[in-house]
């Protein structure tokens, strides 16, 4: 599957990365937000897969902070 992928790949990536990466979906959430407000987006479902996308990338970085521990 296409997110089993992306779970691997987030979680051979660096903390520093994680965190790159946490930030710039966040930017683009807010992005697909504002465009969602002023009807200047066409596909809606962007916006729950970058939902999601957030919830991944903080899950990968509180599993490798409990495995540190």
């Amino acid at each position: 599957m296409k997110n089993n992928k992306y779970v691997e790949e987030l979680k051979s990536k660096s903390n520093a990365e994680l965190q790159e990466d946490l930030v710039a979906a966040k930017k683009e959430l807010f992005n697909l937000r504002f465009q969602n407000a002023t009807n200047q987006l066409d596909n809606t479902g962007r916006i729950k897969e970058v939902r999601r996308n957030i919830a991944r990338i903080k899950t990968v970085i509180t599993e490798k902070a409990k495995a540190e521990a």
